[in-house]
């Protein structure tokens, strides 16, 4: 920290401090239209033009493409001055923040388009839905400081992944001959070939959540014990700082899930890859496995089918729930994981009573 800043400045440094950290909601006075949204405002704008194109339609001529392409702008423009407007602000003015009322007006006039261009409400549905989306994304890296979380984790990631390497030690007898056991069964293969991939996806979807369930379950509790260890002496944390908190050990913790998962996972596919040849592959599938790559190995042909990879993503996700059932009972990996990162947290907790102080010291 400068010691000549002013305070403004001094405040500014700690804020952007706390979002290197993944701790953007340490930031006080933070709201959504001026802080998350308005960040974003080059970006939704552009999606917000390109999205005059709903009022194309390829079956008309060009003619009336272009047409409707400029009555199509016409009214995204007419929208924004009508939204200017409400704000008591210029028709042609650029928000200064982007509210509810912004947000609402770029979900639905863009969606219109297509409902007024040729009738199309499909795509006047899916445009809203993407909006809706594209928001949320918004919300979650800008307000949430997601990208700060994966990059303050990365920088920390080799340290943590001792404590998981050690539980995985120790899990490994039981649950490598669990995988093993399950790789090599027959049903396992013809379940898996014959399995569509919406089906497929929704069941490594659902391992996937159930996962995060186990991680998420103990959090609140935890959250409060690394309050009360690094947190001494400074004001308590609010809702949202301790679901900041949360996040940043949830999203620590499901790093090393699933670097532990794709690890299982390459691991059976290259087991696969030298031991299973396509006649086997063919007579625990069968029927005609999908042959992605074939090669030559110590002069015998090794396969890799579409069957081993799903069969080895589906290992790889039961392997990401069983790993996180053991973080969620092992004693030993939660209390060395706990103590580095109420290490790593006391410093911005420290912070973060020096900010509020000096936040308080400068307001009026």
């Amino acid at each position: 920290m400068h010691a000549g800043a002013s305070g403004p400045d001094r405040l500014d440094e700690y804020e952007a401090r706390f979002r290197r950290a993944g701790l953007p909601l340490f930031v006080a006075g933070r709201s959504a239209a001026t802080d998350i949204f308005n960040r974003a405002a080059p970006l939704l704008g552009l999606v917000f033009m390109g999205q005059m194109l709903g009022a194309l339609n390829l079956e008309w001529s060009l003619a009336a493409n272009l047409a409707a392409l400029a009555a199509g702008l016409g009214l995204l423009l007419a929208g924004f001055a009508a939204l200017n407007r409400s704000r008591g602000r210029p028709a042609i003015a650029i928000p200064e923040d982007v509210g509810k009322l912004e947000l609402l007006g770029f979900v639905l006039i863009p969606s219109l388009l297509p409902l007024i261009f040729g009738g199309q409400w499909r795509s006047a549905v899916v445009t809203a839905l993407g909006n809706l989306v594209l928001l949320g994304l918004i919300h979650a890296v800008v307000g949430w400081g997601l990208f700060s979380i994966l990059r303050w984790t990365g920088r920390r990631m080799l340290g943590q992944l001792r404590a998981s390497l050690e539980l995985f030690a120790r899990a490994i007898p039981l649950l490598m001959i669990f995988s093993v056991v399950l790789f090599l069964t027959v049903e396992m293969w013809e379940v898996f070939s014959d399995l569509a991939t919406a089906p497929f996806v929704g069941l490594v979807g659902l391992l996937v959540a159930l996962g995060a369930s186990f991680l998420v379950v103990r959090i609140p509790r935890e959250v409060l014990q690394i309050e009360r260890e690094a947190g001494t002496g400074a004001p308590p944390l609010d809702r949202g700082e301790r679901f900041n908190v949360g996040l940043v050990m949830f999203v620590s913790q499901s790093l090393q899930v699933l670097t532990v998962s794709l690890a299982i996972g390459a691991f059976f596919a290259a087991v696969g890859l030298l031991v299973i040849d396509l006649e086997q592959t063919r007579a625990w599938t069968q029927g005609e496995p999908d042959v992605l790559v074939e090669l030559t190995l110590f002069s015998n042909t090794a396969i890799l089918s579409a069957e081993l990879l799903r069969v080895a993503a589906a290992i790889a996700a039961f392997t990401g729930l069983y790993f996180a059932i053991s973080m969620l009972t092992d004693d030993v990996y939660r209390r060395e994981f706990l103590d580095e990162l109420t290490t790593e947290m006391s410093s911005s907790f420290k912070t973060r009573a020096e900010y509020l102080a000096l936040r308080a010291g400068n307001t009026p």
